[in-house]
């Protein structure tokens, strides 16, 4: 027997969707016909094998707001608990978000909902939501906690913003710095040694090699200044081009896991939010083949998604999840002994929720020590090169005193 996703309408004419087995769609059909409904539609009920390839994110154009996503989530979370429908719910969100792009994606949720749509599929339709909460969704719809579930997203989502949140805050300071000093590198090349070169020109004066070759590279510089921006600025275009491309973003990843200190964070990272999104399916009651499944479609990255994928069909076919990411060879030891430990005691949701919030605090100490060393670092670089201009300015005028005092 198959199960099969069935959409029809009943005696008073209300449209109803459920779950229900049969040999073939079109036994289905007839059985429900006979019974006097109006069937719509008979599809496979394999929507935890189709609905996370559907979101995945690829195609996806728009951008959600996260923060304003989570606003919406918990209003809604407190709607449902208040005891209102969820239909009338949605209707009420629809019309006071104040989020112009949200508010015609939660409209067109609501006007599917109203015709039998079921709130995950109405959610997937959008093409925009994260695939943990449309899968989250179709747990809660299944086992009937749907407050519970989406309570638990919350929570998730609560928790993924606020690490975000800390390592953009850690990121501005050594940034910033990093644009001044590139700015004050273009004034002094392009402004300052064109300057003293229009001086030592009218002198006659010889210069010396180290004075000469600044000045030689400075007026290059202010010749070609704006035919330099323009190049500049097509190499990032057709950068940003390649690396939106499979190709492009799998060659990457692989470059960002072999740089020192930097590659290990940013493994660290991604492991953390694989293990969070984990926690979180496997506590709403998704089955660890879909869960994964799901997980690989929220990842940011193209090599663990692939790592995933592999893990997805180890686990199918009878391996350990544990044994399955060492197989990998992208997942941190760490993170799989904790996983081995969460799976032999049958507690594998709460130390994936462990894994996560301990890769978490590695990943912000770490950042945080290896910022502490670029900040001195960017400062000395900028200290070693002003020094080396003024130098090189300066050294004819005190090779002239040193004529003239002779």
């Amino acid at each position: 027997m198959a199960e099969f996703v069935l959409k029809y309408a009943d005696a008073r004419g209300q449209i109803k969707q459920e779950i229900a087995e049969a040999a073939t769609e079109q036994e289905l059909r007839e059985k429900f016909t006979q019974q006097g409904f109006l069937v719509y539609s008979v599809k496979p009920k394999g929507k935890f094998d189709q609905l996370a390839p559907a979101l995945t994110g690829a195609n996806r154009k728009k951008k959600l707001n996260l923060e304003k996503f989570l606003i919406f989530n918990q209003q809604f979370v407190t709607l449902i608990k208040a005891g209102l429908p969820i239909l009338k719910s949605l209707d009420l969100l629809a019309t006071r978000l104040t989020d112009a792009k949200m508010s015609p994606l939660i409209t067109a949720v609501r006007d599917d909902v109203r015709v039998g749509t079921s709130l995950s599929d109405a959610f997937a339709k959008q093409g925009i939501f994260p695939p943990i909460y449309v899968t989250s969704l179709l747990a809660g719809e299944r086992s009937g906690a749907l407050v519970e579930v989406l309570e638990r997203f919350v929570g998730y989502q609560r928790m993924t913003l606020a690490v975000r949140k800390k390592l953009i805050a850690s990121l501005i300071y050594p940034c910033l710095l990093i644009v001044l000093v590139l700015l004050l590198v273009v004034f002094l090349i392009a402004y300052v040694v064109p300057q003293f070169s229009s001086l030592y020109s009218s002198m006659n004066a010889k210069l010396p090699l180290l004075t000469t070759l600044l000045i030689s590279f400075g007026s290059t510089a202010q010749e070609y200044l704006w035919l330099g921006v323009l190049g500049l600025a097509g190499a990032v275009l057709g950068f940003r081009w390649w690396a939106k491309t499979a190709s492009g973003q799998e060659m990457l990843d692989r470059i960002k896991l072999k740089l020192p200190i930097a590659g290990e964070i940013w493994i660290k990272y991604q492991v953390a939010q694989f293990a969070r999104v984990l926690s979180t399916l496997l506590l709403g009651g998704i089955p660890l083949i879909q869960a994964l499944e799901t997980a690989a479609a929220s990842v940011g990255t193209r090599v663990l998604a692939k790592a995933l994928e592999s893990t997805r069909k180890s686990v199918r076919e009878g391996q350990t999840l544990s044994s399955s990411l060492e197989a990998t060879g992208v997942f941190p030891p760490l993170a799989i002994d904790m996983i081995e430990v969460g799976e032999s005691t049958g507690a594998l949701p709460a130390m994936l929720g462990s894994v996560a919030e301990f890769f978490e605090d590695d990943v912000q100490t770490r950042l945080g020590a290896a910022l502490s060393l670029i900040e001195p670092a960017i400062m000395i670089f900028m200290g070693i090169f002003v020094a080396f201009v003024l130098v090189a300015l300066y050294l004819p005028i005190f090779s002239l005193a040193d004529t003239v005092g002779g």
